[in-house]
């Protein structure tokens, strides 16, 4: 009987837990969310925590529970991305061309997001020099590094090697110009980057021999 009620306990707790981490990403969309447009509303310098946390109907304690800062609210979409990127990718087939893999990973991803809310963050990060920096830190650290990771995994090569890294930097640079793209002229941003993406595909082709350089040699078989 204790194995019972010990495997009950455990099967609780787990519940309990999954419960808490849903909680805590609902708090983090709905906050991102009122920031969002509180940001686009009166400009990101203008608004304070006191002011998100009054319209999220939460105390200013619990708003840094979540973020150490307001800056931090624009990595939400970051992190969600790569979080999804790297679920993702790593459930494509073992044989399928790698860029292949990211450009219908990436038109999933993205196709899934809200693209209201994307597009209004596109333009708080856009009118903002000042989180330009930290914004583009966090790409370049979360989900360009999810795809050299791939890359590597996939060519036999370190993470942080030439060719992973420059594919990985090349794919970043197609999904910014998409975004750009996007933002100025509409459509479907998903469609887009895929449609950017296939444009890198064709150019650099699906034979990884072709794209390694001296100083990585050959990828391991």
């Amino acid at each position: 009987m204790s194995g019972v009620k010990g495997g009950k306990d455990v099967a609780a707790q787990s519940l309990a837990a999954q419960l808490r981490l849903k909680r805590s990403e609902m708090m983090l969309s709905e906050l991102e969310a009122v920031a969002l447009q509180l940001f686009e509303e009166r400009g990101f310098d203008a608004i304070t925590v006191e002011e998100i946390a009054a319209r999220a109907h939460i105390s200013v304690r619990t708003f840094y529970r979540y973020f150490a800062a307001k800056d931090d609210v624009l990595q939400v979409r970051i992190d969600r991305r790569s979080e999804a990127l790297q679920a993702g990718l790593s459930a494509r087939p073992a044989d399928e061309p790698p860029l292949h893999s990211v450009r219908v990973t990436l038109e999933e991803v993205v196709g899934a997001e809200d693209a209201a809310l994307v597009r209004r963050w596109v333009a708080v990060v856009a009118s903002t020099p000042s989180v330009v920096k930290g914004v583009i830190g966090g790409i370049q650290l979360k989900s360009q590094r999810v795809i050299a990771e791939f890359f590597g995994a996939r060519l036999g090569f370190a993470s942080d090697a030439v060719v992973p890294t420059m594919l990985a930097g090349a794919v970043g640079g197609v999904i910014q110009a998409a975004h750009a793209r996007w933002f100025l002229h509409g459509g479907q941003l998903a469609t887009t980057i895929s449609e950017g993406l296939e444009v890198l595909e064709r150019g650099i082709g699906s034979d990884p021999t072709t794209w390694i350089g001296a100083a990585d040699g050959r990828p391991r078989s």
